[in-house]
């Protein structure tokens, strides 16, 4: 199937112009300007696209989706969350498959490909997330990134299957041995844990709390630690969903210093602050994720550092539970019984554009870069990213001035809330291609799902030398 977009203002990560794109079988194979003229067939599908923007498809990089944690699993699983993702405009998420107990790393990634295959609406990969390490999985990690298509290892520096610094280091020198990249959930367990133990002898157990027992100086010296284990071992790590202006102010000096550390960051860390967890009848508890939300001084830093470019990718950590029935499951009497996890696969694209573009703390350009093309290269996914001449056509046909109140009656997860309930936006997603097909696009009052499930595939990713 053919398909000509007109007159739009594609936008890159460096520029933004006005051009026709020509689509054939859910590839851009021509970009230039009065393409109709030169086609000797008619496109099947002719779009107009003047005063909109042409973005590449968002890609997310960090979500939860059909994840067990805290006795319960994430609500979204592969058919709700990618709906929701193409609603919201991204075309591809890279998902994190939780390594089980005693399971190799390629057992857990067939596992979550036997859930997601001939469900997805949209093209996805994995992140392997170690938590039972053992020496032949330090080994298998050469085949996670020459093999599996997967070339990117998380691991945690906290929760009961965190890994020490031993571990830490290998693993840091085989995926740069390779051609992997690590990523680091970096906050430090012995000092959340002595704040636990001092609030629960105080009873101080309200949602508030989950936030001062995971202190920003948590985050900023665990952060400090494994950028010290980079400068030993000349390799390189990706912080995951950065919260702190601390964590910020020690990556800023690591790459100062030329290291490869990059880092991302999520909505709820550059919109939202900690006074959203003295919300009444225990409303914080819709604010519990780890790490915490932070003050506002950090959300200032965290879009500075979006702008200098300190910081490379927004993911949403998408890990969606109940208000009511999930968060609550276990009660309200302490803090930590509470599901760490929120929703945002659906509005992170809206509000990065209406918070951040609209309000000038992003241009375009730099927006596309953090949604998209950054993400693209530092993970490997050499078909998306961009809208250029070969590349899979997922494309976004963006509406700047289109309003939008948030509500969570109007979106597509599944979950019984959003954290962004009643924000008023500007610019939202008019229409939304996956390799040329469309999934999604505004109706009235909202951005309907018009796609089809399963045509979503593994994207298999190339080694990040």
């Amino acid at each position: 199937m053919s398909m000509l977009i007109k007159s739009g203002n594609i936008v890159t990560s460096t520029t933004t112009y006005t051009a026709d794109i020509l689509v054939e079988n859910g590839i851009i194979i021509s970009i230039g300007n009065n393409l109709e003229k030169t086609l000797t067939t008619k496109p099947a599908e002719i779009i107009n696209a003047k005063d909109r923007y042409i973005l590449p498809g968002a890609i997310d990089p960090h979500t939860h989706l059909a994840m067990p944690f805290m006795g319960t699993h994430s609500q979204d699983d592969y058919e709700t969350g990618t709906i929701a993702a193409a609603c919201g405009g991204y075309t591809s998420i890279i998902d994190f498959v939780i390594q089980q107990k005693g399971e190799s790393i390629k057992q857990a990634i067939d596992r979550k490909k036997g859930i997601a295959d001939g469900k997805t609406a949209l093209d996805y990969s994995l992140h392997p997330a170690i938590t039972d390490m053992t020496p032949e999985i330090v080994d298998e990690i050469e085949y996670a990134i020459k093999d599996y298509g997967t070339p990117s290892i998380k691991l945690f520096m906290t929760y009961s299957f965190r890994v020490d610094d031993q571990v830490l280091l290998k693993v840091l020198n085989k995926a740069k041995e390779f051609g992997g990249l690590v990523q680091v959930h970096a906050e430090n367990f012995h000092m959340i844990e002595y704040m636990n133990e001092i609030f629960a002898k105080e009873g101080k157990l309200a949602p508030i709390y989950h936030a001062k027992s995971r202190p920003n100086i948590a985050e900023q010296e665990a952060i400090s630690r494994v950028i010290k284990f980079v400068e030993l071992t000349n390799s390189r790590v990706y912080i995951v969903h950065l919260s702190s202006k601390e964590g910020l102010s020690e990556i800023i000096s690591a790459r100062n210093k030329n290291l490869e550390v990059y880092a991302e960051t999520c909505p709820q860390y550059i919109l939202l602050n900690e006074n959203c967890y003295n919300e009444k009848d225990w409303a914080g508890a819709k604010y519990v994720m780890s790490p915490p939300i932070r003050t506002k001084d950090s959300n200032a830093a965290l879009w500075n550092g979006l702008k200098t470019g300190d910081i490379q990718t927004i993911g949403s950590d998408h890990c969606p539970f109940d208000f009511h029935g999930r968060k609550d499951m276990f009660g309200k009497d302490d803090y930590k019984k509470i599901p760490n996890g929120a929703p945002g696969i659906e509005t992170s694209l809206m509000l990065l554009y209406s918070e951040g573009v609209r309000k000038g703390k992003l241009t375009i350009n730099e927006l596309v870069s953090v949604t998209s093309t950054n993400v693209a290269k530092i993970f490997g996914m050499n078909q998306k990213g961009e809208i250029a001449v070969g590349k899979d056509a997922d494309i976004v046909i963006f509406n700047p001035n289109q309003k939008f109140k948030i509500r969570n009656d109007k979106l597509h997860m599944n979950v019984d809330y959003t954290p962004f309930e009643g924000m008023d936006i500007t610019g939202m997603p008019e229409k939304v291609f996956s390799r040329g097909e469309k999934v999604a696009e505004w109706n009235g009052d909202r951005v309907k799902f018009v796609g089809k499930l399963g045509t979503g595939k593994f994207i298999k990713r190339q080694i990040i030398y």
